[in-house]
């Protein structure tokens, strides 16, 4: 199997099937095409059951927005006060209203929790012009969205058996070193489970069970495809692509890459920016200089960097450079002019003086 943008025909001749099929021979015969990606039977059927849980949990996301479309309309503005509209107090209000009552007061005493402090703020957020209509979707859509959640339950019970039966092969020259057993002596060929692979993804900030087990599920087990962090970073298209012509050097677009591997990646690399961790640090200083999105490549690019490596020595295990990396490895000299440019472009005139030892 090959990318079809790698065996398209010459422009300008004619195209029928026969042309067509001639022109793949020729390219297939020559070995002028690389070969696609395939993972083995095991991991294709994990990937499956990954993207069904992915679009089930999409599925369910569009619902619980409906709902809270529903209740802006009708002026309720409940999200403003409870942070998870499908908890058990955000789950209780939309009832009570499908049901009938319309006293702020009364649906104010259904909070649970910490809401029960929020109660006047809860009262004003729900006095609105709920009415009838209104009242039927928050009365049908809670209930697909629990359907959805069953969904979701399932594909995840059975990735974790899956991920159990799973192996990779685990060598001293492919995949990292051999392993050793309970005696100290090592194996030159040994296997290790998807889930013992998944086990130190958790350690990466970002990171959870669940993208531990998407990143398995696209870029397979076995990492000796990707001879380096590089190969998979470009094939996950998220390094920017080199166009030269003559003695100008440009970088273009990451390109689009595989949709699902990229996903969990973006989700990852956003709740790691919210950190005081290496990769929090990196995105706040990129970010400043070159905005959000690219930021978030950039960190998404690290955060593939270190599953390369935790995935091909399946014995390393993740350590944090923590947040001040930069700042400590930074050229001092280079740092004071930055600072000085900074008080300069506010009107302040500076003059260094080197401190005592």
């Amino acid at each position: 199997m090959v990318n079809a943008r790698d065996v398209k025909n010459v422009p300008g001749r004619p195209k029928t099937d026969k042309l067509d099929a001639a022109w793949l021979a020729k390219l297939a015969e020559r070995g002028t095409v690389r070969a696609s990606f395939v993972p083995p039977k095991p991991v294709r059927q994990l990937r499956d059951l990954t993207r069904t849980r992915t679009v089930s949990i999409q599925e369910r996301t569009r619902h619980k927005h409906r709902v809270d479309k529903a209740l802006q309309d009708a002026q309720i503005k409940l999200p403003d006060v409870v942070s998870d509209l499908f908890g058990p107090s955000g789950r209780a209000v939309p009832d009570a209203l499908a049901a009938g009552e319309r006293n702020p007061r009364a649906l104010a005493d259904l909070a649970k929790g910490s809401l029960v402090k929020k109660k006047p703020a809860l009262a004003e957020a729900l006095t609105g012009q709920f009415e009838e209509h209104h009242g039927r979707l928050p009365g049908v859509l809670p209930g697909t969205a629990d359907h959805l959640t069953a969904q979701v339950r399932e594909p995840g019970r059975l990735i974790a058996g899956l991920m159990e039966q799973t192996t990779a092969p685990h060598d001293g020259t492919g995949t990292g070193p051999p392993r050793t057993d309970g005696t100290g002596t090592s194996s030159a060929r040994d296997a290790v489970t998807a889930r013992e692979l998944a086990e130190p993804l958790d350690a990466v900030p970002g990171t959870g069970p669940a993208t531990a087990q998407i990143i398995l599920a696209e870029t397979g087990t076995d990492m000796s495809r990707f001879p380096t962090p590089e190969h998979l970073a470009s094939w996950a298209k998220l390094c920017p692509r080199t166009i030269q012509s003559g003695a100008k050097n440009t970088s273009g677009p990451t390109g689009k890459g595989n949709p699902w591997l990229r996903g969990a990646l973006g989700e990852a690399a956003n709740a790691a920016a919210r950190t005081d961790t290496f990769p929090g640090a990196c995105y706040r200083r990129i970010a400043k200089r070159r905005g959000h999105m690219k930021a978030l490549v950039a960190v998404a690019r690290s955060i593939l960097v270190s599953v390369w490596h935790l995935m091909n020595d399946p014995t390393a295990r993740y350590r944090d450079l923590g947040a001040g990396f930069h700042t400590r490895n930074l050229d001092p000299s280079r740092k004071s002019r930055e600072l000085v440019r900074q008080l300069k472009a506010l009107g302040h005139d500076v003059t260094l003086t080197p401190a005592a030892a």
